[in-house]
């Protein structure tokens, strides 16, 4: 798995997007997040990735000043009542820790969590202890991972060992009381 792969995996997971309406008040332009119907500028997600739905699809761009969305091959000025996704961003420690994982263990994480119906948009908090480990010879401990989807809520616990060999067990406990464990092995 390269880091396209990789890419794809993370881009197409669930719930990955802020979805709303945007409308110009007072000289600026508003995000309205559909589901909490809290307010925004929309100045707070300059030079991300958003999607306009124009023409009955979704255009993705990037958002630039004064209410321009710059796409492939064209710029779009954004109207009032626009229909838009705003990419979310990933838990920073989650970020860090998945680039730390070999493409196996990365690969199980993340369709294992997927079939639990989670997506990794859902995690509200990561402990990484491997970024406390960076100049180590020897790796090993546990991270902690929250995940909540709205319906439940999903804890994981990877235990890793990177040394001779490398070792990734990830268990993963629902609020329901089910529980699944993974766990790869390489050398």
């Amino acid at each position: 798995m390269n880091r396209q792969q990789r890419s794809k995996l993370i881009e197409y997971q669930s719930r990955a997007f802020t979805e709303g309406t945007i409308e110009f008040i007072n000289n600026q332009w508003v995000f309205f997040d559909k589901e909490t119907e809290e307010a925004a500028l929309i100045d707070e997600f300059l030079h991300q990735e958003i999607e306009v739905y124009r023409m009955k699809r979704w255009r993705k761009g990037v958002l630039f000043e004064e209410g321009k969305v710059s796409l492939a091959d064209e710029v779009l000025i954004l109207k009032n009542q626009d229909m838009v996704r705003i990419r979310k961003l990933l838990v920073f420690s989650l970020e860090k820790l998945l680039d730390e994982m070999n493409d196996d263990a990365f690969f199980q994480f993340v369709t294992t969590l997927n079939s639990l119906k989670f997506s990794m948009y859902d995690c509200i908090y990561c402990y990484n202890q491997l970024n406390f480990l960076s100049t180590s010879e020897r790796k090993n401990g546990v991270n902690f991972i929250v995940f909540d989807n709205q319906e439940q809520i999903c804890n994981v616990q990877h235990h890793f060992s990177y040394f001779e060999k490398t070792n990734d067990r990830f268990e993963f406990t629902l609020n329901s009381g089910k529980r699944m464990i993974i766990e790869k092995i390489s050398s």
